[in-house]
């Protein structure tokens, strides 16, 4: 006598087979944070701090340029400084690259393996595999952008010590509001970087290539900030993601503007909600051989 579940279970399909539970979030999880990129990528974001303390010690005290006074001018005022600087020398092309690594290798590299026909076929639905390497590679990316401020800051706070965020133009921020102003910083970075993510992603299915991927996503983001230095294109420079990179800035002010994050925020999940679009419709009709 057949059972419930097996009566209920599609014609052709094992006992028990449930498409939900295959290649579950964990097990991606834990095959990425194996692997050696992921722990240089991570090595390099924690170094990062301790090297622009060792260079602002070697050249001295950082001061104001031709009577302006910039975010770096102010680096040494205290540890939230000090990670406000971070983010800010990172968040055009270092942290870029941690995210279409995660993002555009995760396919690809399978394929290059000759792994991902074998994925499939245990068999993992195509959309799931999408959706678990998505995620991962999501949350990975999230992590790299949280433990760049978090070592800054604690590392800031060693050399400088614990004090208000001073800002350029005058005032400052208490320690506790910058430290919540700096998570809307953060967080603001990550949702501008999906655009990146789903340029990587949607490459990492077409190609078995993951250096095309990841260096295709890479190459991209720099011909949208070169295209955003034109001056001459005006107001189409509003639909470029690159235009709203540095809005950000205007979370950590005495009285904070949140137009221009809102509309970068938009336009980087309108793209990259495409994008992942793309790269799911392509994949359910790919012919995997590798």
């Amino acid at each position: 006598m057949s059972t419930l579940a097996e009566r209920t279970e599609p014609a052709g399909t094992a006992s028990g087979y449930r498409p939900g539970h295959t290649l579950p979030l964990r097990v991606e999880l834990a095959r990425q944070l194996k692997r050696r990129r992921t722990l240089v990528m991570g090595a390099i974001l924690g170094l990062l701090p301790f090297v622009l303390v060792v260079a602002f010690a070697i050249g001295g005290e950082p001061g104001g340029r031709n009577g302006q006074v910039t975010l770096m001018d102010t680096a040494t005022a205290s540890g939230a400084n000090f990670a406000a600087v971070n983010l800010f020398v990172s968040a055009g092309f270092l942290l870029v690259i941690p995210v279409a690594l995660f993002c555009g290798d995760t396919v690809a590299s399978e394929a290059g393996w000759s792994s991902l026909r074998y994925l499939l076929a245990a068999p993992v639905p195509r959309a799931r595999l999408l959706w678990s390497k998505l995620v991962v590679g999501l949350g990975l990316s999230l992590a790299a952008m949280v433990l760049l401020p978090l070592v800054a800051l604690a590392v800031g706070t060693v050399a400088h010590g614990w004090g208000p965020l001073e800002i350029p133009t005058g005032g400052a921020l208490a320690p506790g509001t910058a430290a919540q102003r700096l998570a809307v910083v953060v967080a603001y970075i990550f949702v501008s970087q999906l655009v990146t993510a789903g340029l990587a992603f949607w490459l990492s299915t077409k190609t078995d290539a993951a250096l095309g991927a990841v260096g295709g996503a890479v190459g991209l983001t720099i011909v949208g900030n070169v295209l955003d230095a034109v001056t001459a294109l005006g107001h189409w420079r509003d639909f470029l993601p690159a235009h709203w990179q540095f809005a950000w800035a205007d979370a950590v002010q005495p009285h904070p503007e949140w137009s221009g994050m809102i509309q970068g925020a938009a336009i980087s999940i309108t793209y990259a909600l495409v994008l992942f679009a793309l790269a799911f419709r392509g994949f359910a009709r790919k012919d995997v051989v590798s």
